[in-house]
């Protein structure tokens, strides 16, 4: 069986003590050799010149290639046109395209969809970069119906996208029927599994409730209770081999990688790939907290 790939997403820091905290988890994880690092970009383009910078920090110091995160909220193609540009000048292959998050006041990008920005990015660039695209195995919240988000990803997958990454999820049956489903209407890029790890109740249920993933109700009652009671040491533990296992299911299904939204910490991720075997050394390094 050949390994999965290896990925890790990040997010740009805001201040110098964030920047401290981003460097030690990249350099960590850096340190297991994963296919490529990615980086988010805000609501409405508001992290732009953060991302751009992290980017570039991210493959000048560690020598992994990075992918930076690009969404439809830019305020015209000229934009768009200026930070693909550079991001081509400084040797960047990979992208992750997304429609985005709409700015909190409301408002949408040059774009509507994260199918005309893989078609733009098409014509302009050709193949000169691979293109990841988001997909939703729970089906995208704004959907009407899981149809529907189906056809709008098979979309982007004939604009010209390589691959796809999907939301987290806790539910590997999702992600088996998602797969049946791709393959009946054809769509054979290869489709990472994104996944969170479980370290903190209220923040999981945020994410949760902003991006439709569904939250089992024996993961939510047993995590929400260890945090009342503050025995974070359960969440942690529960959470290792809670994911581990949905983790192993995936893999047995012939996931081609597994895709580790790490929220700039590195203890849960490296675990993780030590239980899994992924990554240089099997993960087996140094787990202390970022």
């Amino acid at each position: 069986m050949t390994t999965p790939q290896l990925s890790f997403e990040f997010f740009p820091p805001k201040n110098d003590d964030q920047v401290e905290v981003f460097k030690r988890t990249r350099d960590r994880l850096a340190a297991l050799k994963p296919e490529y690092m990615s980086v988010t970009f805000g609501a409405g383009g508001s992290t732009r010149s953060r991302t751009r910078e992290t980017v570039f920090n991210i493959q000048r110091e560690t020598g992994i290639p990075a992918a930076p995160h690009i969404s439809c909220m830019s305020e015209d193609i000229d934009s768009i046109d200026e930070l693909l540009d550079s991001y081509r000048e400084y040797g960047i292959e990979r992208l992750v395209v997304l429609r985005g998050d709409r700015p909190s006041g409301g408002g949408s990008g040059i774009f509507d969809y994260a199918t005309d920005l893989v078609r733009h990015i098409r014509k302009g660039y050709g193949d000169q970069f691979k293109i990841e695209v988001g997909c939703y195995p729970e089906y995208h919240p704004e959907a009407k119906a899981p149809e529907e988000d189906l056809k709008h990803f098979k979309e982007k997958v004939d604009a010209g996208a390589d691959s796809a990454i999907t939301q987290y999820f806790f539910n590997a049956d999702a992600y088996e029927r998602f797969l049946e489903d791709c393959a009946r209407l054809n769509i054979q890029v290869p489709i990472v599994p994104g996944i969170m790890p479980i370290t903190n109740y209220s923040r999981l249920a945020r994410f949760s409730k902003m991006c439709g993933a569904d939250m089992p109700t024996w993961i939510f009652k047993r995590v929400r209770a260890w945090e009342e009671q503050e025995d974070f040491k359960s969440i942690r533990q529960f959470g290792e081999d809670v994911v581990t296992d949905l983790c192993r299911k995936l893999i047995d299904l012939g996931a081609p990688g597994i895709h580790f939204y790490t929220l700039n910490r590195a203890q849960a991720s490296l675990k993780l790939c030590r239980n899994l075997g992924l990554g240089e050394g099997n993960g087996a390094g140094d787990t202390r907290a970022a």
